[in-house]
């Protein structure tokens, strides 16, 4: 299956390849940035590199599908959003995202998630897409209210990290 690219008025969503290495490490390395993630910052190019790796064998499996957000007028990627524990048997998958801190704040995640959602409804026929955020996410917690989300309510020591048991909002967004 051809991977599918996705155009917002300032967003291409596209295929991460291995020259987005540097680009991912920026940001998956970034401690603000990941704060909030539910995995420990990569320390190296390398780490970066298995990230890409993993979200093509996702996608191949038909497991998840990440794409690399690039603004129009570059080439660099700022941030990813995509679909994973995909279950095509109950037409349901979970989001995740994160943005280059740089970009935080300009309505580019929610251009992303939004057409990202669609993507999901329509093409990929979801019946039902979640999301996991901490409890001390607020930022994300208000963007996916913003996108239609409802609150389901809280998962208690569903994240691990750094050491640290984190409570989770689970919140849902059906098609329909």
């Amino acid at each position: 299956m051809e991977f599918p690219v996705l155009e917002t008025d300032r967003l291409i969503l596209r295929e991460i390849t291995t020259e987005d290495a540097e680009d991912l490490f920026i940001n998956f390395s970034n401690v603000e940035v990941m704060k909030h993630y539910g995995s420990e910052p990569i320390e190296n190019i390398e780490e970066a590199l298995g990230l890409i790796h993993s979200f093509q064998i996702g996608f191949n499996e038909n497991k998840g599908i990440r794409w690399g957000i690039q603004l129009k007028n570059t080439k660099r990627l700022i941030g990813t959003v995509g679909f994973h524990a995909v279950s095509t048997k109950h037409r349901r998958a979970e989001i995740g995202y994160e943005l280059n801190q740089r970009y935080w704040g300009q309505g580019l995640a929610k251009e992303a998630i939004g057409i990202a959602v669609e993507y999901g409804l329509k093409e990929m026929e979801l019946k039902r897409i979640g999301a996991v955020v901490f409890l001390e996410n607020k930022n994300s917690n208000e963007l996916l209210l913003k996108l239609g989300f409802q609150k389901e309510g809280i998962l208690r020591s569903y994240m691990i990290q750094s050491g640290v048991s984190y409570d989770t909002y689970v919140y849902s967004l059906l098609a329909n």
